[in-house]
C-alpha cells in the first residue's frame, strides 16, 4: 500500500478532500500539521505536530517520525508547509521541488527579486521595515501602488493606495494586522516589513499547472470576471476556459514556464496569478501548491470526471491517470465574499441558490456563530458556489444569480465595553 504524507496548517475541508482522494486510490494517508507537540494527539488524527516557521527542524521531525515507515509522496497544502515539504522530501528521498526553489517562493519579496534578476516582467517594488519613519518611505513610492505583507495569502492585507494620504492609512492598517495576536502566533519571520509595488492595471487571470520533473503542463487558465481594482482584492469568481485570445494564453503559459524555471521549481502543483494588459502578461505570484479552499472542485478530468485533488494525488504517488485531459465543459467557482466583518448568525436562501440552473454545488463552509473578518484583514470565505455550462458566460451568470439569492446575517463581534473589543479578529476556522 502506498503512503501519502499531507502537510497542512490545519486539517480542514481542503485537507479532507485530498485525504478522501488518496483513500479512494487505496493509499494510506498520514498528516503533519502546525500544532502544539506537547499534547498527546488531541484530535486523534495521528498527525505529526510541526512548526512550519522552522522548515528544517520540522522536516527533521518528519524524517524521524517516518524512519521505519515508508512515505511514497508528499503533498503540501497552503503556502506555509511548502518549505517543510521540500526539506522532508529531500531527507526521505522523494521527488519534489528543491528546498532552494521553494525558499524562492516563500516570501513575495524574495520571489520578486529572483524574477526581476531573471529579466521577467514584475511590478516595480521595494520593501521597508515597519520601524522606519513613513516620511522617509514616501519619496520612494510611485502611485498608484499596492501595499502588502511579505508572506500572507488570499490577498489578506493587500491594499491599493492612490496618493500619499491613502498610503499612510494603508501602511498603518497592514501594520495593525501584522501585529495582531493571531499572526504573531505564526512566528513568521517576515511580519516586520511591508512590500510596496507599482499597481499594474489589466485583466487578472489564474493558472493551475503541474510540473513533472521540470516539464510544465497547464491544467487550466481561469479568468476572474469583475475582479476588484482596489482598494482591497478579495477573490470572487474563477471561470474556465479562459476567454483571453489564444496568443495571450500562449504568452501566459510561456511566462509561467520561464518563471518556474527561474525560481527552480521542478515537480508538483503550481498555482500562479498574472495581470494582462497591452504590455503583455505580468507575474503577480507563483506558488508551489494547488489552488486553495474547495476551488479545485471546479476542475474535472478524464471520462471519470476526476476532481483535481485526485489527479494531484495520482501524480504525487506515481499512479496512472495524472495525464488525463480536463473536461471541455465550461466551469467556474465563486468564493462567496464577506460583505462585512462580524459573527455569522444566519444564512438564508441556500435551497434557492442551489436550485439555480447551471449550479452544481453549494457549500457554506463558514460556521454559524464564528467571527468572519472581511478584507483586507480577512482571508476566509463564507463558502463556495460551483457551476457548469456550455459557455463561460453561462457559468458566470449562474454563479451571480445563485449568489444574489443568498443572504448572510452578520452581527458585531463583541459589545464595546468588552475587554477584547477592538482587537483584530481571528479568521474563520477552515472546517
Amino acid at each position: 500500500m502506498k503512503r501519502l504524507l499531507i502537510l497542512a496548517s490545519k486539517l480542514g475541508y481542503q485537507t479532507r478532500s485530498f485525504a478522501e482522494a488518496a483513500n479512494r486510490l487505496g493509499a494510506e494517508v498520514v498528516f503533519g500539521t502546525d500544532r502544539c507537540g506537547k499534547l498527546d494527539d488531541p484530535w486523534a488524527d495521528g498527525a505529526v505536530p510541526l512548526h512550519f516557521e522552522n522548515p528544517q527542524q520540522a522536516a527533521q521531525r518528519v524524517a524521524e517520525s517516518f524512519d521505519e515507515k515508508r512515505v511514497d509522496a508528499i503533498v503540501a497544502l497552503g503556502d506555509r508547509p511548502t518549505s517543510t515539504a521540500a526539506h522532508a522530501a529531500q531527507a526521505l528521498g522523494i521527488t519534489y521541488n528543491s528546498p532552494q526553489s521553494v525558499e524562492n517562493c516563500r516570501t513575495k519579496l524574495r520571489q520578486r527579486k529572483v524574477l526581476r534578476d531573471a529579466g521577467l516582467p514584475v511590478p516595480e517594488f521595494f520593501a521597508f521595515a515597519l520601524s522606519e519613519e513613513i516620511s522617509r518611505v514616501l519619496p520612494r513610492v510611485k502611485f498608484p501602488c499596492v501595499v502588502k505583507p511579505l508572506s500572507l495569502a488570499a490577498s489578506q492585507g493587500v491594499i491599493r493606495a492612490n496618493n500619499a494620504s491613502e498610503f499612510i492609512v494603508a501602511a498603518k492598517r497592514v501594520q495593525t494586522l501584522l501585529e495582531s495576536p493571531e499572526l504573531r502566533a505564526t512566528r513568521e519571520r517576515s511580519l516586520d516589513r511591508l512590500l510596496v509595488e507599482r499597481y499594474v492595471p489589466g485583466d487578472e487571470v489564474a493558472i493551475e499547472a503541474l510540473l513533472t520533473k521540470g516539464e510544465l503542463r497547464v491544467l487550466a487558465i481561469f479568468d476572474k470576471p469583475g475582479h476588484p481594482e482596489g482598494p482591497y482584492f478579495e477573490e470572487s469568481i474563477y471561470v474556465t476556459p479562459s476567454q483571453q485570445p489564444a496568443l495571450a494564453q500562449a504568452s501566459l503559459a510561456a511566462l509561467l514556464r520561464t518563471s518556474a524555471r527561474a525560481l527552480g521549481l521542478t515537480h508538483g502543483p503550481v498555482h500562479a496569478e498574472f495581470r494582462l494588459n497591452e504590455d503583455g502578461p505580468w507575474v503577480l505570484e507563483i506558488s508551489p501548491r494547488p489552488i486553495g479552499g474547495l476551488c479545485s472542485r471546479a476542475l474535472r478530468f478524464g471520462p471519470e470526471k476526476l476532481f483535481l485533488e485526485e489527479l494531484l494525488v495520482r501524480h504525487a504517488l506515481g499512479l496512472p491517470g495524472s495525464d488525463l485531459p480536463r473536461e471541455k465543459e465550461a466551469s467556474g467557482v465563486m468564493m462567496i465574499p464577506v460583505p462585512r466583518s462580524g459573527v455569522l448568525e444566519k444564512v438564508d436562501g441556500e435551497a434557492a441558490a442551489a436550485a439555480t440552473p447551471g449550479v452544481t454545488e453549494l457549500q457554506i463552509t463558514a460556521r454559524l456563530h464564528d467571527y468572519i473578518a472581511a478584507w483586507p484583514e480577512g482571508s476566509s470565505y463564507l463558502g463556495f458556489i460551483f457551476a457548469r455550462g456550455m459557455e463561460p458566460e453561462e457559468v458566470v451568470s449562474a454563479l451571480q444569480q445563485a449568489h444574489a439569492k443568498l443572504s448572510f446575517t452578520l452581527t458585531d463581534r463583541l459589545p464595546v465595553e468588552h475587554p477584547l473589543a477592538g482587537k483584530i479578529p481571528a479568521r474563520a476556522r477552515e472546517d
